[in-house]
């Protein structure tokens, strides 16, 4: 048996001893949510208000693929009334070892406790052939990173309200009028004030995902009342950009730009020499001129395409927390758009340190 092995069995062992058997929270005081993401978390208490307790597992600086399966973190999953999860096989190396280590029957998979938040939203990249190891870390039902797209965030909104109320009836009305606050705000912050009391927020995402929502515009003599997110990056639609990882397929499909290349030949591996001399003759003919990718990566590879081809590195947190600034769900989405539409137009936009 390896150490690693070793190590995860003593912590689980360490947990079902060492941790109290506190009983669930008493009806009337907040539901002890766990989150495995920030931006997961965040969602929870935007619908959830002072009727919960959340606490997330990764911290939104970090890669969540990789999370070390602590002890403390099992702590925290025994007294979870809910648990909350990407999906999609983002946690696989270490949920299983933290909901075992927990000892927790209330959160595991398949009762009211478990919350799979990626059931119901609009999914990219599912894969169509076999996936062996040789094709990278690829995700059988997937890109997982689907929370970029603010349409998927309003989808998991309301799977984790109804969740909520499922668990917590009393409050349910408090959970649908979050709901809904939120839900305006974001599409608010999608399509400005003025289109969304002209049309409403359902009617334009049903056209945004049909892909005719230019259409009733243009028909309606609109286009120029789109605003938001949506308006900002509507002048970039059809732009072509380089990424380091597949992290942001989701918000380019949903402003419309393309990812022509990642720095990594294959998810997972890191960028190769022979791999970035032929993203430099992409980025060339294309004439690309932005690499987005996340702080937690080295910018080593990125800035050395960029060197050659004169394009901006953009680095932009990709989880609530990534950045002081991304406080909060909405205020991620706000600082990816500003930073994309700064270094698109070819400035420099201010990136922070965390």
């Amino acid at each position: 048996m390896n150490r690693t092995a070793i190590a995860v069995m003593g912590a689980a062992a360490w947990a079902a001893t060492a941790l109290p058997a506190s009983p669930c929270n008493a009806p009337s005081g907040p539901l002890a949510v766990v989150t495995t993401t920030t931006d997961l978390k965040s969602l929870v208490e935007a619908v959830g208000g002072d009727r919960v307790r959340a606490t997330s597992i990764a911290c939104g600086y970090e890669d969540p693929h990789f999370v070390q399966a602590k002890p403390s973190y099992m702590m925290t999953a025994r007294e979870a009334d809910l648990w909350v999860r990407i999906g999609m096989e983002l946690e696989i190396g270490w949920e299983e070892l933290l909901l075992d280590g927990s000892r927790n029957p209330r959160i595991r998979i398949s009762t009211p406790g478990h919350l799979d938040a990626s059931e119901g939203v609009l999914r990219l990249e599912a894969p169509s052939v076999r996936v062996t190891r040789e094709l990278g870390d690829i995700h059988p039902l997937g890109n997982p990173h689907y929370w970029l797209d603010p349409l998927n965030g309003r989808i998991v909104a309301k799977a984790i309200a109804d969740r909520l109320a499922q668990l917590r009836a009393p409050d349910a009305d408090t959970f649908r009028k979050n709901l809904a606050a939120f839900t305006a705000a974001l599409d608010t912050r999608m399509f400005g004030p003025e289109l969304v009391r002209t049309a409403g927020g359902d009617s334009l995402w049903a056209m945004a995902v049909k892909g005719n929502l230019g259409d009733f515009l243009n028909q309606h003599n609109l286009t120029g009342k789109l605003g938001g997110w949506a308006g900002r990056m509507r002048p970039w639609r059809g732009t072509r950009i380089v990424t380091y990882h597949r992290s942001w397929s989701y918000l380019a499909n949903r402003f419309g730009l393309t990812v022509a290349a990642e720095l990594e030949p294959k998810p997972g591996v890191p960028p190769s020499p022979a791999h970035l001399a032929t993203v430099v003759e992409r980025m060339k003919a294309d004439g690309i001129k932005v690499v987005l990718m996340e702080p937690f990566y080295s910018r080593k590879s990125a800035d050395f395409v960029a060197a050659k081809t004169g394009a901006t590195v953009l680095v932009c947190p990709n989880s609530v927390g990534g950045e002081k600034e991304a406080a909060d769900y909405l205020a991620l989405i706000d600082l990816i758009v500003d930073r994309l539409d700064q270094a698109l137009r070819g400035q420099a936009p201010a990136q922070g340190k965390g």
